[in-house]
């Protein structure tokens, strides 16, 4: 935990891929814009984390970790082949998501991992991945469209941290792109949130002494409206900071 007051600071994965810009066309950090915004809105400070290596010493000075979505894991991490269908796969940025992951559970950081960053999650506590859902659902309802979001409702576990967070009301609509999705469940995860076609959309760390926030999403919530999850996350970053001591006045 930093050594300060104020608003938490949030560090969020970001990745590396050839990009091009005016005149310019070279590899460069990227991370779509709204998971920043999002943080920000939510009462955090967003800090960005590159795939390098020794990243993960960076978390000693923040408060909590957004793990974000994007391409593929190596699938040798969960013990399988890759598959047809299998792709953009970037060992930097698996290494530094791993390393950064077992930093703020060493740390007990509140983490929120969203899309490939549950995947992550799941990978790195023993689970594994359906690696092309369509094969597995029957269907594309899960990316629906090239370079864009679909939606669908979820069902979530009453009672869970997740219902807690989203509040009681009907399952939301839940913005999607995603080809992969967890298969098996790592270790002290539970599921709490899964489309109609059974689909996980959602899990929680349930292992005592292990972290005080360990929440997951396979949908976008940095592509909609609903603020929860950022401002939990953020919620719970700002509890381990210090609490401001009251100056007392000066004698005249």
């Amino acid at each position: 935990m930093a050594d300060r007051m104020g608003a938490p600071l949030i560090g969020i994965s970001v990745y590396c891929e050839q990009a091009r810009w005016r005149v310019w066309e070279m590899e460069a950090l990227v991370l779509p814009r709204r998971y920043a915004d999002r943080v920000a809105a939510a009462g955090g400070i967003p800090v960005l984390l590159p795939p390098v290596p020794g990243i993960e010493d960076a978390l000693g000075g923040l408060d909590g970790l957004l793990l974000s979505g994007g391409g593929d894991i190596d699938p040798a991490r969960y013990g399988a082949e890759p598959g047809p269908e299998t792709g953009n796969v970037r060992e930097d940025r698996d290494s530094a998501e791993f390393a950064l992951l077992e930093a703020a559970m060493e740390l007990r950081l509140p983490v929120l991992g969203i899309c490939r960053g549950m995947q992550v999650i799941n990978v790195a506590r023993g689970g594994t991945l359906h690696q092309h859902l369509p094969d597995v659902v029957g269907h594309d309802g899960h990316a629906p469209v090239p370079g864009a979001f679909g939606d669908h409702p979820v069902r979530v576990a009453p009672g869970s941290r997740l219902s807690r967070i989203l509040g009681e009301a009907a399952p939301p609509q839940t913005p999607t792109h995603h080809h992969q999705a967890v298969d098996e469940l790592g270790a002290g995860l539970t599921a709490t949130a899964w489309a109609e076609d059974g689909t996980v959309e959602a899990f929680e760390l349930d292992a005592p002494g292990e972290g005080p926030f360990i929440v997951a999403v396979q949908w976008h919530p940095e592509a909609g409206d609903d603020l929860s999850l950022f401002r939990a996350l953020v919620a719970a970053a700002r509890d381990r900071l210090p609490t401001p001591r009251l100056t007392p006045p000066i004698p005249a």
